[in-house]
């Protein structure tokens, strides 16, 4: 072996698994509060300063991880793409639509009410024309929409499914879903000043999942 190779000794690993951990979960502590401001004030408005108040962290630790607030913003909203994108496991799960569609329905609207902080960061973004992420758009979003709507177009083919636009389904399951994280105020107003119970978000959720699947000919 060469003595330029130095290998790990079994305590020095245990170290480095340790500092990865603690480093990752700082960087999530952070994550998650630059997540609420973002969503709050916008990219314009939010500063470093408020992130690490929020997050109960040292101004400076946040820009030991992260070197500027522009870096720090891109890394919040790939995170919650990539979160959604996992949604859709469902449909590498069966080749039943039902099942699939059905499954990662109930996953969005799970992901409205867990985090929809992340889904305001990602609409304000597309509302402004994706300055930041026109690229990952086109590189990550694009390709795993393709995929997905290739399962569409096979069960349509197959008369498993009507013959619907695989495109305008999309875009109704996103509207719909994340309409519970975008306009929860708006919906806490109609539900006499109230946010849904978990009762309420349950029976809202069955109720979507009913209309979209009966609108494609699916049985729910």
């Amino acid at each position: 072996m060469s003595d330029s190779v130095q290998m790990l000794s079994p305590l020095n690993k245990t170290r480095s698994t340790g500092k990865r951990a603690i480093r990752e979960a700082n960087e999530r502590l952070i994550m998650v509060a630059a997540e609420e401001e973002f969503a709050q004030t916008g990219f314009k408005g939010a500063t470093t300063d408020a992130i690490a108040r929020r997050a109960g962290v040292p101004k400076a630790n946040v820009h030991y991880y992260f070197s500027t607030k522009a870096e720090l913003y891109r890394r919040v909203i790939e995170d919650v793409c990539e979160h959604w994108l996992a949604a859709a496991k469902p449909f590498d799960e069966t080749d039943d639509p039902k099942s699939a569609l059905e499954g990662y329905i109930r996953v969005k609207m799970e992901q409205a009410r867990t985090r929809p902080f992340g889904s305001r960061v990602w609409a304000m973004e597309v509302i402004r024309g994706a300055p930041v992420i026109n690229g990952y758009l086109h590189t990550v979003l694009k390709p795993w929409y393709e995929e997905r709507t290739k399962n569409l177009e096979e069960w349509i083919r197959a008369g498993k499914m009507d013959a619907i636009d695989p495109q305008a389904l999309f875009f109704m399951i996103w509207a719909t879903t994340q309409h519970y994280a975008d306009f929860s105020h708006q919906i806490q107003v109609l539900n006499n000043d109230q946010p849904l119970s978990d009762k309420q978000f349950e029976r809202a959720t069955d109720q979507v999942c009913k209309i979209i699947l009966t609108g494609v000919g699916l049985r729910p």
